[in-house]
């Protein structure tokens, strides 16, 4: 049976850049270490960060606690709010904020500065874009949408421009969709486009793929937005995909009677999981 690797699956540079950022402050040994979210979406590297000592802090309120040690905020940013609590509270931070994300940020605070109603195409409810959402400075004139009923029921009642962007792992062709219905409305509007390069290449190498192999596999974390977004990318190319944290999760019953099987992961997935997913299916046929 044919295996076929996606070049682009695993860890992007932003999250490797902030798990490095993580265990190095580990090895440093200069108090506690907490990170204000799970560092990333991903169960076994967080619990092995746990077993370093590592606490996972998730509300501002518990982040005045941490005065005696260092918080590490995530890849996916925090709001300005964040850290003005930390530099009042006078609490030790790194800051790990991928740098495609705080790009983000800096053209939010610009545009909402400059009276523009900014438009994020993102899940709401993701930390990326709650972070990102908290660099605007009205936030009343902030609208997340998230699907085309969301952006054909999207009106203005004033006369200001648009500015749209993205969260980072959304997915490409979504975005553009729901770009195009909010622009024939009429306003005022730039567009941003600020899902990253490695998002579109990872999801546009996953498409290819899954449109040429009869199973599918992808890996990542239940909670990962840009591994939810390759399954369904895949599963629209092939009805045999299959999602799964780790080698557990993987029904090899499903495999059976194939000549060809795909294989890609989330930003958040370490090579080792990949590896041992690649090994076991190659071993097993």
């Amino acid at each position: 049976m044919e295996v076929i690797l996606a070049k682009s699956a695993g860890f992007c540079f932003g999250v490797k850049r902030a798990v490095d950022k993580v265990y190095q402050q580990t090895e440093e040994k200069n108090g506690k270490i907490y990170t204000y979210g799970p560092i990333i979406h991903n169960e076994e590297v967080v619990k092995d960060l746990e077993k370093r000592g590592v606490c996972v802090i998730e509300t501002q309120e518990a982040l005045k606690d941490c005065k005696d040690g260092t918080v590490v905020i995530r890849s996916h940013g925090v709001g300005k709010e964040v850290y003005d609590l930390l530099k009042r509270e006078n609490i030790s931070y790194v800051d790990a904020t991928c740098p495609f994300v705080l790009k983000i940020h800096r053209l939010v605070e610009k545009y909402s500065n400059d009276n523009y109603h900014v438009v994020i195409i993102g899940n709401e409810e993701h930390p990326e874009v709650q972070g990102i959402r908290g660099w605007s400075s009205n936030p009343e004139e902030t609208t997340v949408i998230s699907n085309l009923q969301e952006a054909q029921n999207f009106t203005l009642k004033t006369d200001k421009k648009i500015c749209v962007v993205s969260q980072t792992t959304f997915n490409n062709k979504k975005f553009k969709e729901l770009v195009e219905i909010i622009t024939e409305k009429g306003y005022d509007i730039i567009v941003l486009n600020t899902i990253c390069n490695a998002t579109q290449e990872r999801q546009a190498e996953a498409r290819k793929i899954a449109a040429n192999v009869d199973a599918m596999i992808v890996i990542g974390g239940k909670t990962s937005s840009n591994t939810q977004k390759l399954f369904e990318i895949c599963k629209k190319e092939c009805e045999n995909t299959c999602y799964i944290q780790t080698l557990k999760d993987l029904d090899l019953s499903k495999l059976q009677s194939i000549n060809s099987v795909g294989i890609t992961a989330g930003a958040s997935t370490p090579n080792k999981i990949i590896e041992e997913v690649q090994k076991n299916v190659r071993n097993e046929f």
